[in-house]
């Protein structure tokens, strides 16, 4: 290695460093200024090289001060956490590498650590021990896994070659999803060639769960698609009510855990996800309440060879099998994303895998019992970690919200509930402390009382 490269590779880790100590204080959404200054990206691309310090700095100067620091402790949006100092670590150590980790011949070190990563997440998730895990960038590629897994499977079941007959004259394949199902569920549908014609919705209870009682009966050709963890309120389907009878007649029972499935690592909040490793499929983020940095999340199927059917990638040149990433994932060129998840699971293990989402969970509880005080409405149960809250009226809504994101002390965003505008809280970051929880709630309930920020 050069010296230049040393140095280069240096300054970017000093500035990095800068970054990460300073994001305590940083604002959580960036001002009209420094927005203003990204205009220094929009511009030709060099005739001529340009010095390597030169480029890292440029990103730094002008794209730092524009970033939203959800790496922080004041970001409550999204269900996002900040990156665990370890697992933010180990992706540098990855970026080193620079590992094509698509079987073991590309990345003998990528596919060890990822194949105990996985075997770490489904003890963790208390799901059975021989399911498989493919890491992928997000709940979204995920869940399109695992949907393509059920339908292959089905059909093969139905005596329908995919792989031989395409869709054209398949027995045709029913979806049960949530009238509050995530759009990741609904997106992975339609690109899976799914039209609303096929999409059976049900309806949900005041808490966003689906009500078993309007769940239809379902066959050998039906994903039902259940949530554990409703983007909203956190509440989970009644897996022990729903899915037995589903499988019984022959479904394919999918779960959308993004964060919520982590509750199963909870000894608090376990008790919510009753019945849910009985499920076919399951899709959990690692950006989420895991605190691993962006691009992490996991399609698990409880039956390897249906998840290795649907995406398997073998050729000639690149032999691999059922246990190689690329037969698991969308992805054949992936980095070993895997790895940070290893890291998190490694560094935290069990114990510090509870104290985490315990201490979100209790966060959340707090800052509910605040907004009550303050005059807020809190509209849901806060059973995990997350608040649904709204003003007396719509208007003071929506100024309260906008007020907050303006300030730059704290972010958290929008939304709609039974036909009217909320905010919702998101505790899912090990930087959030009870302090900075208590600032948030102050914060809000100045300007509930319409003062400055």
């Amino acid at each position: 290695m050069s010296e230049h490269e040393v140095h280069l590779l240096a300054d970017a880790d000093i500035r990095a460093l800068a970054y990460i100590a300073g994001v305590d204080s940083r604002r959580v959404f960036p001002s009209k200024e420094a927005i203003d200054g990204l205009a220094v990206f929009d511009a030709r691309m060099p005739d001529r090289e340009s010095p390597p310090l030169r480029t890292v700095a440029l990103l730094d100067e002008f794209g730092s001060p524009a970033t939203v620091a959800s790496n922080g402790p004041n970001y409550f949006g999204f269900v996002v956490g900040s990156a665990l100092p370890v697992a933010a670590a180990a992706e540098r150590l990855m970026l080193a590498w620079d590992q094509g980790a698509a079987m073991a011949l590309t990345s003998p070190a990528g596919a060890a650590i990822e194949a105990t990563a996985a075997r770490w997440v489904v003890d963790a998730l208390g799901l059975p021990s021989d399911s498989a895990v493919g890491f992928g960038t997000s709940a979204t590629s995920c869940s399109l896994t695992c949907l393509s897994a059920a339908r292959r499977a089905l059909l093969k079941r139905a005596g329908w070659d995919l792989e031989a007959h395409g869709l054209t004259g398949a027995p045709r394949v029913r979806v049960v999803v949530s009238q509050t199902a995530h759009v990741a569920i609904h997106k992975g549908l339609r690109i899976l060639g799914f039209g609303r014609d096929d999409v059976i919705t049900v309806p949900v209870d005041d808490n966003g769960r689906m009500d078993p009682a309007c769940v239809p009966v379902v066959d050998a050709l039906t994903i039902v698609c259940l949530q554990a963890g409703e983007v909203n309120t956190g509440e989970f389907d009644d897996f022990a009510a729903i899915i037995p009878p589903a499988q019984a007649n022959g479904a394919w029972v999918h779960v959308d855990g993004a964060f919520g499935l982590w509750a199963r690592s909870t000894v608090g909040a376990r008790h919510l996800t009753q019945g849910v490793e009985a499920a076919d499929s399951w899709v959990t983020d690692g950006h989420k309440w895991l605190n691993t940095p962006y691009d992490s999340a996991m399609a698990i199927c409880r039956r390897r060879e249906d998840l290795a059917g649907a995406m398997t990638s073998d050729a000639a040149y690149a032999p691999g099998s059922d246990h190689s990433q690329k037969n698991l994932t969308l992805d054949f060129s992936r980095r070993p994303r895997g790895i940070a998840v290893w890291a998190a699971l490694h560094s935290l293990g069990r114990a510090g895998l509870d104290e985490m989402f315990s201490r979100n969970i209790a966060q959340a509880a707090h800052a509910a019992r605040r907004l009550r005080e303050a005059g807020f409405s809190v509209l849901n149960r806060v059973v995990l970690n997350q608040v649904l809250v709204r003003c007396d009226t719509d208007e003071t809504t929506r100024s309260v919200v906008s007020a907050a994101q303006a300030s730059g002390i704290v972010w958290f965003g929008a939304t709609v509930w039974q036909g009217r505008p909320a905010f919702r809280l998101s505790f899912s970051s090990w930087r959030t402390t009870l302090s900075d929880v208590d600032a948030l709630c102050d914060l809000l309930a100045r300007l509930h009382r319409q003062e400055p920020a």
